[in-house]
This record gives structure tokens, C-alpha cells and sequence, in this order.
């Protein structure tokens, strides 16, 4: 076997590409490559030959090959197809165009700057070199559900994402009617707080753009809200107040302010939880989830440790069957690593929204007593009386833990304890915690900030 690299093999093997010729070239730096590199050239120049007959091969094997390749259908818009992922299978000819906006972020389903087109029926992405519709960025106003502008999180200037989910694609679970098991994703565009640049806008609609384009989010709020109401979708762009959750962290842009998300997992993928007044977002890394409150069917704390926990959320995601009854079916969604100090504003949330606290349930007992022992900064566990400044929480956990151990001891600690409280002695904790906490979200309400941006972001929050 040859020692060196076969180059006419290879430009044979890859004539249609000769980036990877060149890319080959510059790996093959030892003889064990080069020797790879051949096998595998070999190996496509044979197939090539096989799947593409020379001028001198009959009539008859030429048409029977090409009667053998497939012939991929024209895709079809439908009502049971993903209709955000069939790129150019919409109706465009009796569409209208009102309103393009250029440098806008593509977040999900691409990552990449495109030009933004509003049009009559549609939001879809434009390529800035050739003007063409990108594939699968289109979506369409009459089939979005859901519509969220959320900031985004731990940037230095302030900065929106524009989430727009389509009907009955808000959560990702294994079973979706219309869509199969991969629902499409949302669209996330991404905004800066500033005014759109001279130029960057043109189309039908640029004198009422005009009138709105102070700020790039006043321009999108104004024909996101024009365009689902004219198609039909009674529904309001959602945002994220402070009021409703703040966290304990703060926001990079403005220091003073609380911000609106708390920092988590999701498996091996980390992310942002916003706590809304409709429901639970997760974002911004695909898959997106959005839980609706009417959804949610309780909520549990587990794997509880010092400085961390997990949320669970159950979530009831009925779906329709072929025959167009509806199978009830719940599933749960665990978010991980969440921070101690954020405890208090989401169970505070929790409460105050009505949604079902689950963490004493008995399916999740075993879990929790298996895991959540407490541990000191050398590794060694921790004692009830030695838990101190750890709060209420883990010392509830280990109560909870000594109950099942000991089955003499009946008390009822554990299930008294309310885990919004604050204090190193059993049964001293009063509402009055939860009420600071809750309203100490509010701080820095009174930062001045001379930045126009800032001030209206304020008066947005």
C-alpha cells in the first residue's frame, strides 16, 4: 500500500470540491494519513464510477439507473406539515410586502444576521448578499401562538430577543399530532436597545415605520402587534416585570437593576428560566420551552444542596390523536443547578400564582433523602443543629431525612416548614421574609442613568 498521498485519485474522488482536496492536502502529514486518505478516495472514485455510466454504456443501463433515482415531490404547504421548516412552499405571489429591516440577529432556527421582511401573511428571513428567502424562516402570523420580548441576559448593553412560537409547538415533547416528534422551533431575533441605523429600513409601510422607529423595539412591538391582529391572532406581545419575579442577581447594563431570569441547566445544556405572568420560559438554546400556567400541574424542589437546587415542573400535555380524541398525558421538566439565593422569588412565584407545590409528594421522597444530604465545605455531613446560615431549607430536608430513618420519631417538621423562611430556629419563620424578599426585587428603581435607552427600559419593566 502507497505511502504517500494519491493526488489524482483524490482530485478524482473530489473533483466537485476542491476546499476539501486542499483540506486533505494540508492533513495528510504523516504516512498513516495519507494511507487513510487513499482508501477513502479509492473508495468514492469506485462508487462514482458505479453510480455515474460513461457515454460508452448501453441505452438501456443509462435509463434504467436514472429510472431507479427518486423523484422528490414539490413540498406543500398543508395544515398537518411543520410549516416554518417548508422554506419556499408558501404562496409568496399573493403575499405583500411592508416592511424590511436590515442587520437584525437570527438567534433560532439560524444563527446568522439576515434582513428581517414583515409582509401580509408572514415573517421570514431575507439573505443580505442575494435577497433570496432563507430556507425555514419563514412563519407564518396566522399560526403564531405565542409572542415573548425577553432581555437578554449578562450583556453589557441592553439588549431583546423576539420569541414567536407556532401553535402547539411551545413544548417539546415526544408526541405532537401535527407535527410528529420534532415540532418546529420558534423564531428568536435578537434586537439592540438603539435606533435603527439611516437606511437599514425600506419597504411599503416606511412612513408609519418611520413614526416608530425611535428604537428597534418599538419598531418590532408596533408590526409584530399590527400584523397578528390583522391575521387574526388575538394576542399580546409578552414581556418579563420585575414586579411579577426578580432574581438576586443584577443586571449587567445597569447594576442597580434586579434582573428578570434566573441562570440554570437543562441536562448538560445551560440556560435562562423567566418566571412570567402567563407561565415558564426556557431559553435561549433550542429546544425552547414555553409553560403555560393552565399547563402546569405541580411543581417540586429536589436535589437541594447548599448552594443549589433543582425545580421540577409537571406539565400536562394532552395531545390529539389520529382519530382526534386526546390522549391525557403529563411530563415533567427538571431545570438544575438553579442558586440558593433565587429560592425564595421563585417559590414566591409559585405561591402566589396558585401553582401546585409537590416537593413533600411521596414519589419524589426517596429522591430527596438519597441526595439532598447537606455537606460542609470539607465534604463531611452536616448535622440539623450545625446547619446555621445553610437556612430553613436544607435543615427542613434533614428533618424530613430523620423521620423516615427513625420510625419512632412521628413528628411533623418537615411537612410544616415553609421553605420561603429564613432563620436558625424551628418554627420561627413569618411571613414577613417572603414579603421583603418579594419586595426588595424592586431595588434600583431609583438609579438615575442619563442613557435615553436605559430610562425607557425602566419605564418598559
Amino acid at each position: 500500500m502507497s505511502r504517500a498521498l494519491d493526488q489524482s485519485n483524490l482530485e478524482q474522488a473530489f473533483k466537485d470540491r476542491p476546499d476539501i482536496v486542499g483540506a486533505i492536502q494540508a492533513a495528510a502529514t504523516a504516512p498513516a494519513w495519507a494511507e487513510l486518505f487513499n482508501e477513502i478516495s479509492s473508495y468514492i472514485v469506485n462508487l462514482r464510477r458505479e453510480l455515474e455510466p460513461s457515454a460508452s454504456d448501453p441505452a438501456s443501463k443509462k435509463r434504467k439507473l436514472e429510472e431507479g433515482l427518486p423523484i422528490q415531490p414539490k413540498k406543500e404547504a398543508t395544515d398537518t406539515q411543520p410549516l416554518a421548516k417548508i422554506a419556499n412552499g408558501f404562496d409568496h405571489a399573493n403575499d405583500e410586502a411592508l416592511l424590511q429591516v436590515k442587520e437584525i440577529s437570527m438567534v433560532v432556527p439560524l444563527r446568522k444576521k439576515f434582513t428581517i421582511e414583515f409582509t401580509k401573511n408572514h415573517i421570514q428571513a431575507r439573505d443580505p448578499k442575494t435577497d433570496e428567502l432563507v430556507p425555514g424562516t419563514t412563519y407564518p402570523w396566522k399560526d403564531i401562538s405565542h409572542a415573548f420580548c425577553l432581555t437578554v441576559p449578562e450583556k453589557a448593553q441592553k439588549q431583546y430577543n423576539y420569541i414567536l412560537f407556532l401553535k402547539d409547538a411551545h413544548i417539546v415533547t415526544p408526541r405532537h399530532a401535527q407535527y410528529g416528534p420534532n415540532p418546529p422551533d420558534p423564531l428568536v431575533l435578537t434586537i439592540p436597545s438603539t435606533a435603527p441605523k439611516p437606511g437599514s429600513i425600506s419597504g411599503k409601510s416606511l412612513s408609519a415605520a418611520s413614526a416608530v422607529s425611535d428604537q428597534h423595539k418599538t419598531l418590532f412591538d408596533f408590526f409584530i402587534n399590527q400584523q397578528l391582529k390583522a391575521n387574526g391572532r388575538n394576542i399580546s406581545i409578552v414581556e418579563a416585570n420585575w414586579k411579577v419575579f426578580s432574581s438576586a442577581g443584577k443586571e449587567a447594563y445597569k447594576p442597580n437593576d434586579p434582573t428578570v431570569h434566573v441562570k440554570g441547566f437543562r441536562g448538560s445544556k445551560d440556560g435562562y428560566l423567566y418566571f412570567l405572568p402567563g407561565g415558564i420560559l426556557w431559553g435561549f438554546k433550542k429546544p425552547l420551552i414555553f409553560l403555560p400556567k393552565e399547563q402546569i400541574v405541580a411543581v417540586s424542589y429536589v436535589n437541594v444542596l447548599q448552594r443549589t437546587f433543582n425545580l421540577v415542573i409537571e406539565v400536562d400535555v394532552r395531545y390529539k390523536k389520529s382519530d382526534g380524541m386526546y390522549e391525557e398525558e403529563n411530563e415533567e421538566f427538571e431545570f438544575g443547578m438553579l442558586d440558593q439565593e433565587d429560592f425564595a422569588g421563585i417559590d414566591a412565584y409559585v405561591k402566589r400564582h396558585g401553582l401546585q407545590d409537590a416537593s413533600m409528594a411521596d414519589q419524589r421522597k426517596a429522591k430527596r433523602l438519597g441526595i439532598n444530604t447537606v455537606k460542609g465545605e470539607d465534604g463531611t455531613k452536616v448535622d440539623v443543629g450545625d446547619v446555621g446560615d445553610a437556612g430553613e431549607l436544607q435543615k427542613a430536608e434533614l428533618e424530613l431525612g430523620d423521620e423516615v430513618l427513625d420510625e419512632e420519631d412521628e413528628g411533623t417538621e418537615g411537612e410544616d416548614y415553609d421553605p420561603g423562611t429564613d432563620g436558625e430556629s424551628e418554627g420561627s419563620g413569618s411571613s414577613s421574609d417572603e414579603d421583603s424578599d418579594e419586595e426588595g426585587g424592586g431595588g434600583g428603581g431609583g438609579d438615575e442613568d442619563d442613557e435615553d435607552d436605559d430610562d425607557e427600559g425602566d419605564e418598559e419593566l
